[in-house]
C-alpha cells in the first residue's frame, strides 16, 4: 500500500495515535516509578530512624527507663537477687540486706539517722539512693556459673554494690554541727559535681520506718521528718540572693558599678515603705563592695529600684529559678515571681531576697558552685561507681558539664565580692582559716515574731575551689553566727 492510499485509509493517523498513547503510558509509568521510589525511600528512612532510636534506647536510656520508679516489674528482680549494698566513698556500709537462716531478708542501715534522707529507705516505698540506684542494687554480676547454680537450686544471687560519693566524716560533722536545729547542709566538689554530704533535720531512723510510719504521716505531726530539706525545702533566700541582685546590677552598669555609693542609716524610706538593715545596724557610707560585704539591705534595695525588671527576670531563669535542676533526687523548683509590673514594695523586698522569692539549699549550692567553677555548672551526682559483690567494676560514673550559668568574668567579679565578705564582712567565722574562702551570709525573715532563718553559701580555697557548701539553720538568726561556723567545720575537715 502506497502512502497516498494509506493516508486515505487513515493508517498514518492510527500509527500516530498509537505512538501518542505509548508516550502517555510511558510518562505515567515513569511517574508511578518515581512515586514508588519515593515511598521506598520514606520507608527506608523510617526503618533506619527506628533502628537508631532502638540503639539509643538500648545503650543510653535503657537503665534510666528500667530504673524508673513507675516500673513495677523491677521489684520482681528481688525474687532472685539479694539487694546489694550502698557504700560510702571510703567503702563504709550505709545500707545492706541481712539474710536470716530461714531466708528472711531485712534491710539494715548501720548509721541509722545519719544518712536518712540521702540514702533513703525501703519498705514504705523507696526514697533517696534506694530508688535512684534500685536497678543496680537488684542486678548481679557475680560469676555466671554461680548465678546458674543459684537459679537451679532456687537460691538468690548477691546484688551489686553501689559506691557513693558521700564522705562519712563530712556527713557526721554536718549532722553534729546542725544539732537539734531544723535545717539542711549540703556540700559538693564544684569542679566535678560530686555530692560529698547531704544532711536534713528533723530526720528519722530508716531501720524503724515501718513502725514509725503512722506517726510520721499523721496530721498531728508538724515536724516533716520525711521531707529532705536539702532538695525539697523552699525558703526565702535572704541576703544570699544579693549575689543575684549584684550580678544584675553589674550587668546593667558594667563600667561604673564600683562607683556606687550609699549612706546607710540602718533604715531606708521609699515613699510609704521602709527597709531596715539587720537589727537596724547603720553601715554609714558604703560603696558597692562594702554593701555586699556588710550585707546592707538599704543599699541593695536602692540598687533594685534602678534595675530593668525584665532583664532581672531573665537572669533568674538563667540561674535556674523556676527551671528543672540537673538533679536525680526528688526536689522542688525554686521560684522568682516578680514580673515587669511589680510595685515598689515587691522590688524592695525582692532585692534583698525576701518577698515571693524561694529557693532550695541545693539550688543555692549549685549557683555557688558555678561561681566557684568559673561560671560552669557541673551536674551533681551521688553514685561514683557500681561493682559486683566480689569487687569487680561494673559501671563508672564520671563528671559531666551542665552548662554555663554566667561568664568567667562575672564569676571572678562575684568571687571578689564573696571573698570580701570573709575578709571584712559578715563571714568572719572563716576569716582566720588556713585557706582562703569566699561566701555570703543571709538572714531570711519568714514569719512575724519568729527569728529569721540563717544562711551561708561559700567555697574554698578561692585559688582552686575544692569544696562548696550551703547551710541553712531554721530560725537560726544571723547567718554569720549560726550557719557560717557549720560550713567552716566542713571546709576545715575536707581541706586540712
Amino acid at each position: 500500500m502506497d502512502k497516498k492510499n494509506a493516508k486515505k485509509l487513515g493508517v498514518g493517523k492510527k500509527t500516530k495515535k498509537a505512538e501518542g498513547k505509548k508516550k502517555t503510558v510511558q510518562r505515567t509509568g515513569d511517574k508511578a516509578n518515581r512515586n514508588i521510589l519515593l515511598v521506598t525511600y520514606v520507608f527506608v528512612f523510617l526503618f533506619l530512624a527506628l533502628i537508631l532510636y532502638f540503639s539509643y534506647f538500648l545503650t543510653i536510656q535503657r537503665d534510666s527507663v528500667i530504673n524508673n520508679a513507675y516500673n513495677a516489674r523491677l521489684d520482681s528482680f528481688a525474687d532472685r537477687i539479694v539487694r546489694g549494698r550502698i557504700l560510702g566513698s571510703g567503702y563504709e556500709v550505709l545500707a545492706e540486706t541481712k539474710v536470716g537462716e530461714d531466708g528472711s531478708e531485712q534491710r539494715s542501715y548501720p548509721y541509722q539517722n545519719l544518712f536518712a534522707h540521702v540514702v533513703g529507705y525501703t519498705g514504705k516505698g523507696k526514697t533517696g539512693l534506694e530508688t535512684l540506684a534500685n536497678f543496680y542494687l537488684l542486678s548481679s554480676h557475680t560469676n555466671l556459673a554461680e548465678q546458674a547454680y543459684h537459679e537451679l537450686m532456687g537460691q538468690k544471687s548477691q546484688g551489686d554494690d553501689v559506691v557513693t560519693t558521700l564522705n562519712v566524716q563530712l556527713q557526721q560533722l554536718a549532722y553534729d554541727a546542725l544539732g537539734n536545729k531544723r535545717g539542711a547542709v549540703v556540700a559538693m566538689e564544684p569542679d566535678t559535681g560530686k555530692i560529698l554530704a547531704m544532711v536534713s533535720k528533723p530526720d528519722f531512723n530508716p531501720n524503724t520506718i515501718a513502725a514509725d510510719w503512722e506517726n510520721m504521716v499523721s496530721a498531728d505531726n508538724s515536724s516533716g521528718q520525711l521531707l529532705n530539706r536539702a532538695t525539697q525545702g523552699l525558703y526565702p533566700p535572704g541576703s544570699t540572693f544579693k549575689i543575684v541582685t549584684a550580678l544584675e546590677y553589674m550587668r546593667e552598669h558594667p563600667n561604673d558599678y564600683k562607683d556606687f555609693l550609699y549612706d546607710c542609716s540602718g533604715l531606708l524610706t521609699e515613699g510609704e515603705y521602709q527597709i531596715r538593715c539587720y537589727h537596724g545596724e547603720a553601715h554609714g557610707q558604703v560603696n558597692f563592695v562594702d554593701s555586699f560585704a556588710q550585707s546592707c539591705n538599704g543599699a541593695f534595695a536602692t540598687m533594685g529600684l534602678s534595675l530593668d525588671l525584665g532583664k532581672w527576670k531573665s537572669l533568674s531563669e538563667e540561674l535556674l529559678f523556676g527551671k528543672e535542676l540537673p538533679l536525680s533526687l526528688a526536689y522542688n523548683k525554686s521560684s522568682f515571681v516578680m514580673g515587669t509590673g511589680a510595685d515598689t514594695w515587691e522590688i524592695l523586698q525582692t532585692s534583698i531576697g525576701q518577698g515571693g522569692t524561694q529557693i532550695t539549699p541545693m539550688h543555692n549550692l549549685l549557683i555557688t558552685a558555678a561561681i566557684a567553677n568559673g561560671g560552669v555548672l557541673m551536674k551533681p551526682y551521688l553514685i561514683d561507681h557500681v561493682e559486683s559483690a566480689v569487687g569487680q567494676s561494673v559501671k563508672k560514673f564520671t563528671p559531666s558539664t551542665y552548662g554555663s550559668l554566667l561568664t568567667a568574668e562575672e564569676s571572678a567579679q562575684l568571687t571578689e565580692l564573696m571573698q570580701e565578705v570573709v575578709k571584712t564582712g559578715t563571714g568572719s567565722a572563716l576569716r582566720d582559716a588556713s585557706y582562703t574562702a569566699a561566701g555570703k551570709t543571709g538572714s531570711a525573715e519568714f514569719e512575724t515574731g519568729k527569728e529569721s532563718h540563717a544562711w551561708f553559701v561559700g567555697f574554698a580555697p578561692v585559688e582552686n575551689p575544692k569544696i562548696a557548701v550551703c547551710v541553712i539553720v531554721e530560725e537560726g538568726g544571723s547567718g554569720g553566727r549560726a550557719a557560717a561556723p557549720i560550713a567552716r567545720k566542713l571546709m576545715d575537715a575536707y581541706l586540712e
